[in-house]
């Protein structure tokens, strides 16, 4: 990790200078304006806003590879697009005798570094707050600190969930000295407990935040909405690590509704002017053949709304033996916001929670998402096996190209059940640790 670290620990500030939705880090710092150093030791209230700004833009750096890499090896779609053949080839275990993924290759190290760049952002900014200059009271320090410990735990999320028993350090404060690697289970349990800690700052945050955040979190910029995101997040947390009653208890302290907007949540925001950077898995209809795997479409039932997130081009695409007809299209303009949780994800998790203790209660939330997609209420068996199988369905529609399809089937056993389409390919369970990592 050492290297790592050295390599991005003067990089990220980069990052900051280029307004509060940017995510480009070409550019060069000004010689006459802030540096690190005086950033984290003597940081006046401008510095600080300047970093928080900059804390939530760096989280969109390579984000369109996170989805990408676990869209492909989830088999949601495919990347047709014949620009690279890791694509169709290493992503899908097929090409390289057995199959591997490079631990020294971008489709394993650009995700890796991107992550740990926003953690390490999230680090200076805590720091800087700890030494500023300005005039804070303890409240706004609160807010400042509970949200640097949810941008990091939010990173270490998708961080272990790609990684999964290859593992990832929690700690990396000090990055010449980082903490040791933790398996899945471990680190899941590190992440909520921070995301608890993140909860506990921003209710002694008051009721105003001391910096600005993007469009992204409209309803959710004050310390108590940003608890209650924390919490969602939380909850996401407990299921993964099949604490159900925990879920549950996140849940009552998050944004849920069963009844509400299915599309209420927080979320990376985009834009079009000056630094600022697009929607990264927006495709352009017609051009960018990301393609839906084939049983997305032969799997759906008759009637579900949400086929409208592929869109029939009419002819197949095909390329390396592969090939689709359907081009994925769940964003219509590349100004999307891209939801980091939304609650459609908190309703299908109450449900998978109350399998098992409450099967009419998950019933009725998954009712909810059926019939929101236009389907009738679900009929099927009510027995645990039965809902957990309706449950995942109703998963990998609604949250279809979020990154959530091979996390799903891994944790329930059922990475053998994803299509391989070629004699050869596979499935892989976890992403490598960079070779730059060392052990």
């Amino acid at each position: 990790m050492k290297k790592f670290f050295i390599n991005y620990k003067y990089l990220m500030i980069l990052g900051l200078f280029v307004g509060i939705t940017s995510c480009e880090n070409e550019a060069i710092p000004n010689p006459n304006g802030p540096t690190l150093e005086s950033l984290v030791d003597g940081a006046t209230e401008a510095d600080l806003l300047l970093l928080a700004s900059g804390v939530e833009s760096v989280m969109r750096n390579d984000l369109g590879f996170y989805y990408n890499t676990t869209s492909i090896v989830g088999r949601d779609y495919y990347d047709l697009n014949g620009t690279d053949p890791r694509y169709t080839g290493e992503l899908l275990g097929a090409g390289a005798g057995d199959g591997f993924l490079d631990n020294n290759g971008f489709l394993t190290t650009r995700t890796f570094a991107a992550g740990y760049r926003a953690i390490r952002n999230a680090y200076v900014l805590e720091e800087a707050v700890a030494n500023t200059v300005a005039s804070l009271t303890q409240e706004e320090i609160n807010g400042y600190v509970g949200f640097t410990k949810l941008v990091r735990a939010y990173e270490l999320l998708k961080l272990a969930n790609k990684q999964y028993n290859n593992g990832i350090r929690i700690d990396t404060r000090d990055p010449d000295n980082p903490g040791a690697f933790l398996d899945y289970d471990p680190a899941l349990a590190a992440i909520s407990a921070l995301l608890d800690e993140a909860t506990s700052d921003f209710n002694a945050g008051g009721a105003t935040l001391a910096f600005n955040l993007s469009s992204g979190y409209d309803g959710f910029s004050t310390p108590a909405g940003l608890a209650q995101f924390a919490q969602a997040l939380k909850a996401r947390v407990e299921m993964y690590r099949g604490n159900a009653a925990g879920c549950l208890s996140a849940l009552s302290n998050s944004f849920f509704d069963l009844n509400g907007d299915l599309d209420m949540g927080v979320s990376h925001a985009f834009g079009t002017g000056g630094n600022d950077t697009r929607n990264p898995v927006f495709f352009v209809p017609n051009q960018d053949l990301y393609m839906a795997h084939p049983s997305f479409v032969a799997d759906a039932e008759a009637g579900d709304a949400r086929l409208g997130k592929v869109v029939d081009l009419g002819t197949p695409v095909s390329i390396d033996d592969l090939s689709a007809t359907h081009q994925v299209q769940i964003y219509s303009s590349d100004v999307d916001p891209i939801a980091m949780i939304r609650n459609e994800e908190l309703i299908l998790l109450y449900a998978e929670a109350n399998i098992g203790t409450n099967n009419g209660e998950a019933v009725a939330a998954l009712n909810v998402i059926r019939n929101a997609a236009g389907l009738g209420d679900y009929a099927g068996a009510m027995d645990d096996a039965s809902l957990v199988d309706e449950m995942l369905h109703q998963r990998r529609y609604s949250l279809f190209g979020e990154g959530h399809r091979w996390i799903d089937m891994r944790r329930y056993g059922r990475l053998g059940d994803l299509p391989l389409d070629r004699p050869g390919d596979q499935v892989f369970d976890q992403f490598p640790t960079p070779v730059s990592e060392g052990n």
